[in-house]
């Protein structure tokens, strides 16, 4: 990406507000929104071309080993638009290593290739974190001698209990009145005494 004369002296007076910060004037604002607008459709432009490359890429790898010269044209050229090798690339150019264009482009390739996988496993060891330490091993480096001494559970207090409902007292018995007999209901009456007087004599026949 080139810039011009008065992209750079906009990026240079960005560049030094940057560093002194300062009163900035409203032209130098537009200045630097117009040239933020600028690179973004720069880039925008810039992976519309890879993509366009990468795609003619594969066409002609397709069609390798007759498409040899357009090949390695394209491929050059999406490697200085920004396109990184992929296996694929690496495997046909190994295929025509017989080509001196080839094998110039293989070296190149395969230096671009190594490049990023150690970019890569750089920024995988910046990501990886610290291995956790179970929960047992911190109990063990907090206690002298290493002994690890689990923490002592209080028992769950149980509910209180509600007092068993006391039983009601038995009421007292009412005497049962004996049931009457006819003879108490209805009483005999005594037969009537014989009027008193003389006894009387049987007249003998």
């Amino acid at each position: 990406m080139a810039f011009g004369a008065e992209e750079l002296r906009v990026l240079r007076r960005a560049l030094a507000l940057a560093l002194h910060p300062g009163p900035v004037s409203a032209e130098d604002v537009k200045d630097c929104h117009r040239l933020a607008e600028s690179l973004d459709e720069a880039i925008g432009e810039g992976a519309r071309l890879r993509a366009f490359l990468v795609a003619d890429l594969a066409r002609y790898r397709a069609a390798l080993p007759g498409t040899v010269v357009g090949y390695l044209a394209v491929l050059e050229e999406a490697l200085g638009a920004g396109h990184r090798p992929t296996p694929d690339d690496l495997a046909a150019l190994r295929a025509l290593r017989g080509n001196a264009g080839a094998a110039a482009l293989l070296g190149r390739c395969q230096e671009l290739a190594e490049r990023d996988v150690r970019a890569r496993l750089a920024q995988g060891a910046r990501k990886v974190p610290a291995p956790a330490v179970p929960a047992s091993r911190v109990r063990l480096t907090a206690l002298p001698g290493g002994v690890a001494k689990e923490p002592e559970k209080k028992p769950k207090e149980k509910p209180a209990e509600r007092p068993a409902p006391r039983p009601a007292a038995p009421e007292p018995a009412v005497p049962k009145r004996p049931i009457p007999t006819p003879g108490e209901v209805f009483p005999r009456r005594r037969p009537a005494a014989p009027p008193a007087g003389p006894p009387q004599q049987l007249a003998a026949g």
